[in-house]
């Protein structure tokens, strides 16, 4: 790959252990590592001026679900709650093709790395009778095609309408299903490699969508392969009336029971969680997705994301779904934090940096990577760059680590550099005719929406 250096960067916000900023400094890129960091100037085979320039660790999304891309915006859903937002969108969803997840894919990928995001956590559970044998493939082809660093997840239901759950049952799929095609996902692309850009993950759908069975062969097969866990979890109070009603359990004794806790497994959302439970969440440092648009979106509730990161319960920032979000920009998910949180908890709110933090080294420990996170000598070189000598940035330059969440970004970033190549530049894809593929993506949109 040859090498790079970020030369004389205004400020580089390094979230390592010591929250050093350094200015006026460089960064060597050689292959797709961190090699060297400071003062001095390094010969390298392409060079990147940042004299006018913010530049941060790429940002880590922990939850998503592509395939919304493609049922942003619907006025049908715009005041309905989860229970009765999802009931309405499977008999859309349940329609899913090949095509259709490819592109929708490649829309919400787009926006993620124009926006600073270096790595992807995809949650996909809607598998269709028919030809969805291949969808998280093509997943994994998209994320190729753009560079980004992508954890898939074999998502599952096996609980349909017929059955007390959710969902239609022509997405509901059987056991030995759901198992064989995780296993031949974790063989054919999970590399737990330093610098992996691809991984798997398991991820029955949530306590109201799946089996107990699948929840515990799920975490057998897991752990006796070295991968994650993930579900929602306390996303609603319906979900809780439900395992009262149906187990006779909170949700999180639920998943106790079926051995959901530890530091290899994380819940999306995690907001009606008592005081006894986010103790056990510390204690097992299972983590949590935060998801702020999505929850107020659909009047969910707020995480109690103030108490979780003093409790030291391992917290990554996500988007949640385009349907219940209608875009895919962490940059934006960072602000609403910061700003939700400071609304709700005052002076006992994080910092805009605290929650850089999050979607940084918080998404890596909820990943299980150590190789990403930070910038730090012999890292994989993840980062994204701003420039601050624009008209919006006047007057605001004083504190570059907490500058995310207090001012936030409202235009794409100028440089997003993933596994030390460089996959946007001057706020473009690289590689891409964008207008070329919004067209291709729209085209692949009409056919799935008009079926």
């Amino acid at each position: 790959m040859g090498s790079l250096l970020i030369r004389n960067a205004k400020a580089i916000v390094t979230l390592d252990t010591e929250d050093r900023v350094l200015e006026q400094a460089n960064i060597l890129i050689e292959d797709n590592r961190i090699v060297k960091m400071g003062k001095d100037l390094y010969e390298a085979d392409q060079v990147i001026d940042a004299s006018q320039m913010f530049v941060y660790p790429g940002l880590i999304n922990v939850h998503h679900h592509l395939y919304q891309t493609f049922t942003r915006n619907l006025p049908q859903v715009q005041r309905l709650e989860l229970f009765d937002w999802l009931r309405y969108l499977y008999e859309i969803w349940k329609g899913i093709t090949p095509d259709a997840v490819y592109h929708s894919s490649l829309t919400g990928i787009a926006d993620l790395m124009k926006n600073g995001c270096t790595t992807v956590f995809d949650h996909h559970y809607v598998f269709p009778q028919q030809n969805s044998a291949h969808f998280i493939d093509k997943q994994f082809e998209a994320a190729e095609r753009f560079g980004i660093r992508f954890v898939a997840s074999r998502g599952s239901m096996t609980l349909g309408k017929d059955q007390g759950g959710l969902p239609p049952m022509s997405v509901v799929q059987d056991i030995d299903t759901i198992l064989a095609d995780s296993e031949r996902l974790i063989d054919l692309y999970h590399d737990a490699g330093v610098g992996s850009m691809r991984q798997v993950v398991l991820a029955p759908c949530s306590p109201f969508s799946v089996s107990a069975d699948i929840m515990l062969e799920s975490a057998k097969l897991a752990r006796s392969k070295g991968v994650r866990l993930h579900t929602h979890l306390a996303e609603t109070k319906n979900e809780e009336a439900y395992t009262l009603e149906r187990f006779g359990m909170r949700p999180l004794a639920y998943m106790e029971s079926l051995g959901w806790l530890g530091p290899d497994v994380w819940y999306a959302h995690g907001i009606h969680f008592n005081d006894d439970e986010m103790k056990q969440l510390a204690h097992t440092k299972t983590g949590i997705a935060h998801c702020p648009i999505s929850n107020m979106k659909l009047s969910s509730g707020i995480a109690r994301v103030p108490e979780m990161l003093a409790m030291g319960i391992p917290v990554g920032l996500a988007v949640d779904g385009s349907a219940s979000n209608d875009g895919s920009n962490l940059l934006e998910e960072l602000r609403v934090s910061y700003l939700l949180h400071r609304l709700q908890s005052s002076s006992q709110a994080p910092t805009g940096y605290d929650l850089l933090k999050v979607a940084t080294r918080g998404g890596a420990e909820i990943l299980g990577r150590s190789d990403i996170g930070s910038l730090e000598i012999g890292k994989t070189a993840d980062l994204f760059m701003v420039r601050v000598d624009q008209i919006d940035a006047v007057g605001t330059l004083t504190d570059p680590k907490s500058w995310l969440g207090t001012v936030g970004l409202k235009r794409p970033v100028d440089y997003t550099i993933a596994n030390g190549k460089v996959v946007v530049e001057n706020g473009r894809l690289v590689g891409a005719d964008e207008e070329k593929l919004a067209r291709e993506c729209q085209s692949s949109f009409e056919r799935f929406i008009q079926q």
